[in-house]
């Protein structure tokens, strides 16, 4: 018998639905130095990869007449082992998530596929066709230059072809423990079945004792530094962004979020850059900001949870611009960021943001699931129950408080810019030369006071780094 895991448990009677999240402290930082993407692909394994007595195709069988699913997220400092069921079913399920975990297949035809998949994802999908992932990715790359959070989660094309199977299997030995894991169950469940399968993991896991790798400040931009992606594509997307030191457990998060959601909150027309930049403007479908890693949950509007990460990053998203408009929009998001900053929130933006999201927020957890990843993230960050201290803390909050938080650690200089554009010269020359970008419409009929402060967007002074802004083909990127 092992000694006792960790466990997030959520139970609620009333619910049919029992969900399971088995979060593991292993992410890509993990990767070794050759083997970027030996954690995702661990990872896959597990969720993709049957068991020692069921081939993959074989679990999906089982799973098919229970409406069960099995499936699993890796990313930076943590990965998590998905599953859900009805309760009825529990018996025969189960067993099945108990031996994905304790009894792998770690089949070579099922590690060939899945390597294959990954390669492919960053050859064919990433470089070539998601122009707005791929600007993401080329985001987080340039602000973690150097650092453990530079590669993609998926790992890298040379490093997903240098891996092994029997490395893969060392990995998960390694880092998927009995130290490392938190088994999270929420939903209808009996009592006894969160301590059994306590027990089985605790007994079966592998032990070991693992030093977290080290995440350091990342470097620091000087200037604007711009990345431009060149590649043929119909509207150039755009990513903006900075490394901060806060997360969730910093005393200034919660006055950050009612700033962030009055900037920019993620598909919704609450935000200065949604309304100045699409709203009067119609540059294009979307621009939203956010104060942490940001994946949006299916097709809601809400995030996914169990993605903490111990370094975060500030970012803008500009959904693709209008190759001719694109500088343009690149400016107006620094300007009104820059202004939003200068002159504050006003009384009244602060009241209705602060209103809005103590409701909003309320949504971010639809599903005793969703609940539940957001508890085990609270532990991991170290502070009480998320959701519970945004309710708190919002009534308590002054506009003041959240002006002075935000020009604390929000700015408009010293960043990256990544942009995935068409002709990456005709973007750069004029950022680099520092001469008006101005805006073209379409139609008739913006309003005279809108145009007026074109002519000071087209004009506002960026300070963009020569020696870092550079071009780039997709070829280059994430290949080592």
């Amino acid at each position: 018998m092992g000694s006792p895991i960790s466990t997030t448990l959520l139970p609620s009677s009333l619910s049919p639905i029992v969900s399971f999240r088995i979060l593991f402290r292993a992410g890509s930082v993990d990767d070794p130095r050759g083997r970027e993407g030996m954690t995702y692909l661990t990872t896959a394994m597990l969720a993709q990869g049957g068991t020692r007595s069921l081939t993959y195709a074989e679990l999906l069988e089982a799973l098919y007449p229970m409406a069960a699913r099995i499936d699993a997220q890796a990313d930076k400092e943590v990965v998590v082992l998905l599953g859900e069921c009805h309760r009825d079913h529990l018996q025969r399920f189960v067993p099945l998530l108990r031996d994905i975990l304790l009894r792998p297949r770690f089949d070579p035809a099922d590690f060939a596929r899945l390597r294959d998949e990954a390669v492919n994802y960053l050859e064919k999908q990433l470089r070539a066709n998601d122009d707005e992932a791929l600007g993401k990715a080329v985001l987080q790359s340039a602000l973690y230059e150097a650092h453990p959070y530079g590669k993609p989660n998926v790992g890298t094309v040379q490093g997903l072809k240098a891996l092994k199977l029997d490395e893969v299997i060392a990995h998960f030995k390694a880092h998927f423990t009995r130290e490392s894991v938190d088994l999270g169950i929420a939903g209808g469940y009996p009592e006894q079945l969160a301590v059994d399968l306590a027990k089985e993991l605790a007994a079966g896991l592998p032990s070991r004792s693992t030093e977290r790798v080290t995440v350091s400040e990342p470097r620091l931009p000087r200037g604007i530094e711009i990345v431009a992606v060149e590649k043929p594509c119909i509207a150039t997307a755009l990513s903006i962004g900075f490394a901060t030191s806060l997360t969730r457990a910093h005393e200034d998060w919660i006055p950050l979020l009612v700033a962030n959601s009055c900037l920019g909150e993620h598909r919704t027309f609450n935000g200065v850059l949604m309304n100045e930049l699409r709203g009067k403007r119609g540059l294009n479908y979307g621009d939203y900001s956010y104060l942490e890693h940001f994946i949006q949950e299916g097709g809601s509007t809400f995030p996914v949870t169990n993605i903490p990460r111990r370094r975060q990053y500030f970012s803008i998203w500009l959904r693709p611009v209008p190759h001719r408009n694109a500088p343009f929009a690149l400016r107006g998001a620094l300007y009104f960021l820059d202004r939003t900053l200068r002159q504050g929130i006003p009384e009244a933006d602060f009241e209705a943001t602060r209103s809005f999201l103590k409701t909003y927020s309320r949504l971010w957890a639809q599903s005793l699931d969703q609940r539940l990843g957001y508890l085990q993230d609270s532990k991991i960050y170290g502070i009480a129950d998320y959701l519970e201290t945004i309710q708190r803390r919002l009534p308590e909050l002054t506009c003041e408080e959240v002006n002075a938080a935000m020009r604390r650690h929000l700015r408009a200089t010293d960043l990256v810019v990544a942009a995935v554009t068409q002709d990456a010269d005709a973007f750069l020359d004029p950022l680099l030369a520092g001469a008006p970008t101005s805006v073209t419409y379409d139609t008739e009929g913006t309003l005279p006071e809108v145009l007026q402060e074109d002519r000071a967007i087209e004009r506002f002074p960026l300070q963009v780094s020569r020696e870092k802004s550079r071009k780039v083909t997709p070829e280059e990127l994430f290949e080592t």
